[in-house]
């Protein structure tokens, strides 16, 4: 949509001072702020083609006008086109992702969100793997052996086995060197049955633990491995938009509680790459008016693992949430690259 100058930059003032008073914005007080010399009849005749186009409406005959998700999509766009954002301090929040489990820098990473934002923090945790990079066997006991796993994005898991007879260290060698060279980077359903088909080419002692380790891994993989983590919710409490439109909050509140929703609604974020700014009202992605979700996606080792994001009203200071969620996504993926992860 192609706007004049003057149309411009009047929406962005009417909406810049939306997101600082809460209250519809007058002609009068929209010509002052904006900087034109414009009388009030031109400034209303403005507003009325944009409210035409969609981009602003009247809440009351009398009153001023507020932006509509339209018009909050393009006041996004075009600060987002121009990299026009407030610079984030955030030497300070590096100590917060210091290598550790993935969950709990994941749960660190929503906290963090939330508490500077003062709206909801929010962060799909890692998906474990379906496969590995790299597998070795640590003989614990004669009956007991740990299998390591390390997944493709540099996760490291651990699993216990208790076998029905007593292996050697050679044995548990020739195992993971033969799983390393023939079964790196496959699907655990594609490995079982390349196991299962050179049976007889391999010590059956030897391919039943591998089969075992493989079995066991596999079935540790279950649909509560992709969660949801959410943190500060209770701010969207004290937020004027939810406080006055128990309706609004509500569907808010039921989006935290439908976990399946909203984990698509990340994923597209995965899809896309980069900050995404979803609001409300304008598709049936969020089809809550009044309500914002802006995401970014992170990684481990240039893989993207997750997404992490601020879900507040969509009268939000926009130039400071974005760069905040664009700068925590960079620092949790730094944390999350720097050496192989504790397991989840």
């Amino acid at each position: 949509m192609l706007l004049d100058d003057r149309a411009h930059t009047l929406l962005n003032t009417l909406i810049t001072q939306y997101i600082a008073q809460g209250q519809p914005i007058g002609s009068s007080t929209l010509a002052q702020q904006a900087g034109l010399k414009l009388s009030s009849a031109t400034v209303r005749n403005v507003l009325v083609d944009l409210e035409h186009l969609g981009l602003v409406s009247s809440p009351h005959t009398s009153a001023g006008r507020i932006p509509t998700p339209q018009g909050y999509r393009f006041f996004v766009d075009a600060m987002m086109t121009a990299s026009t954002f407030e610079t984030v301090e955030n030497e300070s929040w590096s100590s917060q992702f210091q290598p550790d489990s993935a969950h709990r820098m994941a749960s660190s990473a929503a906290q963090l969100l939330s508490q500077i934002s003062q709206f909801a923090g929010i962060i799909s945790t890692p998906k474990r793997s379906h496969m590995f990079r790299h597998i070795e066997f640590l003989l614990l006991a004669p009956q007991r052996v740990l299998v390591i796993l390390i997944t493709p994005e540099g996760d490291v898991q651990n699993r216990l086995l208790e076998v029905d007879r007593p292996y050697q260290t050679h044995e548990l060698i020739e195992a993971a060197n033969y799983l390393n060279a023939h079964c790196a980077g496959l699907d655990f359903t594609q490995i079982k049955q390349q196991l299962s088909q050179e049976l007889s080419q391999l010590q059956q002692h030897v391919t039943l633990l591998m089969q075992r380790a493989v079995l066991h891994s596999h079935d540790n993989h279950t649909p509560q491995d992709d969660t949801l983590i959410v943190k500060g919710e209770r701010h969207l409490l004290d937020v004027t938009e939810f406080a006055n439109n128990m309706d609004r909050l509500r569907h808010t509140f039921d989006l935290f509680d439908e976990k399946t929703r909203l984990l698509q609604l990340l994923e597209r974020t995965n899809q896309a790459g980069g900050v995404q700014v979803f609001i409300g009202g304008e598709s049936d992605m969020l089809p809550y008016d009044g309500v914002s979700l802006i995401t970014a996606p992170y990684t481990a080792n240039n893989v993207v693992i997750g997404t992490l994001g601020v879900i507040g009203p969509s009268r939000m200071a926009y130039e400071r949430v974005i760069p905040l969620v664009d700068v925590t996504a960079k620092l949790l993926s730094r944390a999350m690259g720097q050496g192989l992860l504790p397991s989840l």
